[in-house]
C-alpha cells in the first residue's frame, strides 16, 4: 500500500505541475487583452476549470505525500514552510506555493466581495507560485527516473515562453492607453 502511495504521489504531483503551467499559459494569454468576446470567455473559463483540476490534484498529492510513510513528512509542514522531517527546503518551497494557491483560491472564491485591487494583488502571487512548484517538483524529482526531471523542465520552458510573451506583447488598444496617460488632467 504504501509503495502505491509513492506513486500516486508521485504522479499526482507531476499532473499538477503541468495543469499549474496550462493555468499560468491561459492567465498569461487573457490576462489584460480584450479579443475577440467568445474566444476571450471561452479561455477564462477553461483557465478557471484547469485551476479547480490543478488544486484537486494538488490536494491528492499533498494526501498521499503525508500518508506514505517512506518519507517524514506530516500534515503541519503540509501548511508550514520548512517544517518537514525529509528534505525541508524543498518540501518548505513546495509548502509555501500551496499556502500561496490557498490564498488565490480563496481570494477568487470571494472575488464578488474584494475590489478588484485587493483580488489582483493576492491572484498575481501566482508568478511566485508557479516557480516554486517547479523548483519543488525538479529537486524532490526521483533522479534515476529522467522523466520526473524533463516534466518540470519542459513546463518552465512553455511557462517561460509565455510569461515572455505577455511581457512583449501589445494590448489590442495600446495605442489608446498611451494616448490616455500622455493627457494632462485638470
Amino acid at each position: 500500500m504504501n509503495e502505491l502511495l509513492w506513486f500516486v504521489s508521485r504522479a499526482t504531483g507531476m499532473a499538477s505541475i503541468v495543469l499549474l503551467t496550462a493555468v499560468l499559459v491561459l492567465g498569461a494569454l487573457t490576462a489584460g487583452r480584450r479579443s475577440r468576446a467568445l474566444s476571450q470567455t471561452v479561455v477564462v473559463g477553461l483557465h478557471r476549470s484547469l485551476a479547480l483540476g490543478t488544486s484537486a490534484f494538488l490536494l491528492a498529492h499533498i494526501g498521499t505525500a503525508v500518508l506514505e510513510t517512506y518519507v517524514s513528512i506530516d500534515w503541519i509542514s503540509a501548511f508550514v514552510p520548512f517544517t518537514a522531517g525529509y528534505q525541508p527546503l524543498w518540501v518548505g518551497l513546495g509548502t509555501l506555493a500551496f499556502d500561496i494557491v490557498l490564498a488565490v483560491v480563496a481570494t477568487s472564491l470571494l472575488r464578488h466581495r474584494l475590489s478588484r485591487r485587493a483580488w489582483k494583488a493576492v491572484h498575481l502571487t501566482a508568478f511566485a507560485l508557479w516557480p516554486l512548484a517547479l523548483v519543488h517538483g525538479y529537486a524532490m524529482g526521483t533522479a534515476n527516473e529522467p522523466l520526473l526531471r524533463l516534466v518540470p523542465v519542459a513546463c518552465a520552458a512553455v511557462g517561460g515562453l509565455a510569461l515572455t510573451w505577455r511581457a512583449v506583447a501589445r494590448h489590442a488598444d495600446q495605442e489608446r492607453r498611451q494616448a490616455i496617460l500622455t493627457q494632462e488632467w485638470s
